[in-house]
């Protein structure tokens, strides 16, 4: 196979490092509805400037995690829907395709979202938007510590959308693009099922503590990178207002990682557009079809774990489903769930 055969020409990516206008502090469903209009305004002239100063080769711009609304803090499930999920066809996401298809770029990003399937609940989604508007790739976060996942409602779910809903991967002009979402890329298994998909490039939204150190989110960002050859461009919040958290908590690290596990750029703190760089999918491509050690993706003896993750039974499937249908969580749930997976571990001598 010859060089000129692996893809189209490399474009540039930019994580776009942006300050998040929490929606916490809002007093009314309305206040919080115009703050997150007000900052999707902020953020289309934000990159309307980066792609002017970094140049037309732009093909990709990553938002940070729930840039536009925060995460919940003590509200109920039904107050932070209310106030901060957004319908698939609602404004909020026709005014983040507006900005797509006038800057013709494919936009990423994360937020919280409802489903008409499930309405006593919210997900946490990541998506693109194409240059044309079109959303052409929506991946709903599995593994959460304080929202419901798709694997909460697992059976339904897979009724609903069935199994390609859960690791979708999106082909598109600039390579075939997966989701993780921001803790999620501490779990080796998400980005594993995603590659073994095709994924060359994830996008990974995030709003991660600050810190000149390494910390496991960056060292597993290029530990993913490098066992599923594929690009990380990983966009961080540029501090974080609106919440009783001081501002610069979640901030600065926005960066680009290649397949090699290297990072090409990375931003310092604030909002940002210095992490914007090279991906190259004929690198991605060339080095997975080259024979060798450093080839971990084709070395991976998948069907080798696939049983004893069956028999692991670890963090079980279904826990806000009931003989009567959907159950809608209170905060303190999702904390005792857990007690109970651990002393299940423990019971059982695994840990």
């Amino acid at each position: 196979m010859s060089a000129t055969s692996f893809g189209p020409p490399a474009y540039i990516a930019l994580a776009l490092q942006s300050l998040c206008e929490a929606v916490n502090d809002c007093a009314s469903v309305e206040a919080a509805r115009e703050r997150v209009m007000t900052s999707i305004a902020r953020m289309s002239r934000e990159i309307a400037g980066s792609k002017a100063f970094i140049g037309d080769g732009v093909r990709l711009v990553v938002l940070p995690e729930y840039a536009l609304t925060g995460f919940p803090m003590g509200e109920t499930a039904a107050q932070w829907r209310a106030k901060a999920a957004f319908d698939a066809e609602g404004p909020e996401y026709a005014a983040l395709a507006e900005i797509a298809v006038k800057q013709e770029i494919f936009l990423a990003g994360n937020a919280y979202e409802t489903d008409p399937h499930f309405p006593e609940l919210y997900f946490q989604a990541c998506f693109v938007i194409a240059p044309d508007g079109k959303t052409v790739l929506r991946y709903r976060r599995l593994v959460s510590m304080y929202a419901p996942s798709p694997y909460d409602v697992l059976d339904k779910y897979l009724d609903v959308y069935g199994e390609d809903a859960l690791f979708p991967v999106a082909d598109t002009a600039i390579g075939r693009l997966a989701a993780i979402a921001s803790e999620e890329i501490l779990y080796p298994e998400i980005a594993r099922c995603h590659a073994m998909k095709g994924a060359e490039v994830f996008i990974h939204p995030t709003s991660e503590a600050a810190s000149p150190l390494p910390t496991p989110k960056n060292i597993a960002k290029q530990a993913r990178a490098i066992e599923n050859i594929a690009y990380i461009v990983s966009a961080n919040t540029g501090g974080m207002t609106g919440t009783p958290i001081p501002q610069n908590s979640a901030d600065r690290g926005s960066k680009i990682v290649d397949p090699r596990g290297l990072i090409i750029c990375e931003a310092a703190s604030g909002p940002s557009m210095c992490a914007y760089g090279e991906v190259d999918l004929a690198l991605v491509r060339r080095l997975r079809h080259r024979s060798g050690m450093p080839n971990l993706f084709a070395r991976t003896p998948a069907a080798l774990y696939a049983g004893e993750y069956a028999k692991a039974a670890i963090h079980p499937a279904n826990t806000l489903m009931d003989g009567a249908g959907v159950t809608t969580p209170d905060r303190n749930f999702y904390k005792e769930r857990q007690q109970r997976v651990i002393e299940a571990l423990s019971k059982r001598g695994v840990i």
